[in-house]
């Protein structure tokens, strides 16, 4: 029966029973946070016969995110980019969201994520809002109290927001692409723009407005989604609507907007004009050095070009920290980016320059000295050496090498089976740039080769077949 602590609930099976399990194995407890690249990597690589592993996570699955965009548009199936937890039965998986942490008593605080709306208010809670009021359920559900979770080992990899910049109404009338719930509205809103947009009794130019599907955002994550876009629009959408053909360019248009004076400005300078050229051959408008101040619904306020309509705005920015890395102040944090900061062990580090030898964190919620970026490549790569790691440990072997990050390169689908592979960094000449189909063929090859299971993989494989042969769905289901 759960016993009531300090307003606590604790169920003596489930939390404090983890310290009597692993004690009677000899396993230590190792808990993670977050079922992200990082997170989700470091427990399927665990060893799970030498530790206890409990996760922490208000999202039950696993988010292949370069194919949010495909999902978004209908060019591979929802189902497909995602990994459940459930998945590993060993695995003590806890639907909850991290509140803080005690690194004296190796207690963590959890309110559970079950229930719809309490998801729903967290999802659309701005990532900058250092609010303590905790999200309670608007239905009761039995164990809805915060309770403790005691652990040996901790692993924070809770990934990081948006970055809105404090731009009052981006929350409210923008659409993020993080989550798979954010492709399905997406995709939800594209369809719905083209049924509102064929009403006999709307005027041209307001029906130009609807057709306006604007990205924020030049970075690989906005120009992937541009580039499947236009795909949707030029080839599935064109048939479906006649009287709005995209290549008519009477009213559907599509625009990247971004401070930066182009797109993908961390490729090779060659490559970010070979995406602007194409874009520009595609009709996709990319308007760089735009300065965004304010969002409405239905409009952008810019200032170069004042108020601007859309029908749909994705937001495709930079990372901030989220509120839990927010909360921890016991911990150094990186200057500029606000995230914790990190040794080339990938342990935590206290405002009093002490390394917490048993706290590792990871991925984007993390800086090591010697900068990495913040993708799923780093965060891959973090999680493979701390899983290594930790299994040593487990072993009582020598632990590897201290982490070092190695750049495998950078790709991005422009749309019209068009894509650019930037291996500059490692590979000289022309070897290491790549553009046009045989770079789309290498990056669909890649995204399936890091599909994380076969039954993916087959998924995958099933949905473009059909997408290439019959087309996209053109149903927002």
């Amino acid at each position: 029966m759960p016993t009531l602590r300090n307003g606590k609930t604790t169920s003596q099976e489930r939390l404090n029973g983890h310290q009597s399990k692993h004690n009677e194995s000899g396993k230590e407890h190792l808990v993670i946070v977050g079922s992200g690249w990082a997170g989700y990597a470091v427990m399927q690589k665990l060893d799970r016969s030498r530790y206890t592993i409990t996760m922490i996570s208000p999202t039950e699955y696993f988010v292949f995110t370069p194919l949010l965009s495909g999902a978004a548009v209908g060019t591979n199936d929802f189902n497909s980019v995602i990994e459940p937890v459930r998945r590993y039965p060993e695995v003590d998986y806890h639907q909850a969201y991290a509140r803080s942490i005690n690194f004296q008593g190796k207690t963590i605080e959890c309110s559970p994520a079950v229930g719809s709306e309490v998801r729903k208010r967290e999802l659309n809670r701005r990532v900058d809002d250092d609010s303590d009021e905790e999200l309670k359920p608007t239905v009761s559900y039995p164990g809805q109290k915060t309770y403790d979770i005691s652990y040996d080992k901790l692993v924070i990899a809770v990934g990081c927001g948006t970055a809105t910049f404090g731009i009052e109404g981006v929350a409210a009338h923008s659409f993020m692409l993080k989550d798979a719930d954010d492709a399905q509205k997406i995709r939800s809103r594209i369809i719905e723009c083209f049924e509102l947009a064929s009403q006999p009794t709307l005027s041209d130019e307001e029906r130009r407005g609807i057709l306006h599907f604007a990205v924020v955002g030049g970075g690989p994550t906005g120009v992937e989604f541009a580039g499947e876009l236009h795909d949707f629009l030029t080839r599935d959408l064109a048939a479906a609507y006649p009287d709005l053909r995209p290549e008519a360019r009477m009213f559907v248009v599509s625009t990247i907007y971004d401070v930066a004076p182009g797109v993908l400005q961390g490729f090779d300078k060659s490559l970010s004009e070979f995406a602007a050229e194409k874009f520009k051959r595609q009709g996709v408008a990319v308007k760089g050095e735009s300065h965004i101040t304010r969002v409405h619904e239905g409009h952008l306020e810019i200032k170069e070009e004042g108020n601007v309509p859309f029908g749909m705005l994705v937001w495709a920015t930079g990372l901030e920290a989220n509120p839990f890395i927010n909360s921890i102040k016991e911990l150094k944090k990186d200057e500029k980016t606000h995230v914790l900061r990190i040794t080339n062990r990938l342990n935590v580090i206290s405002e009093k320059d002490e390394v917490y030898e048993d706290v590792f964190c990871l991925g984007d919620c993390s800086a090591l000295e010697k900068k990495a970026p913040p993708t799923g490549q780093t965060a891959s790569q973090q999680a493979e050496w701390l899983a290594k790691n930790l299994n040593a440990m487990a072993r009582g072997a020598n632990p590897p090498k201290p982490f070092v990050f190695k750049n495998h390169g950078n790709m991005t689908y422009l749309g019209d089976f068009t894509a650019i592979i930037d291996r500059s960094e490692g590979v000289e000449g022309p070897e290491g740039k790549l553009t046009g189909k045989a770079a789309w063929v290498l990056w669909r090859s890649a995204y399936l080769y890091k599909s994380l299971s076969f039954r993916n993989q087959v998924a995958l494989v099933y949905h473009w077949l059909c997408t290439w042969i019959a087309g996209r769905r053109i149903s927002r289901f």
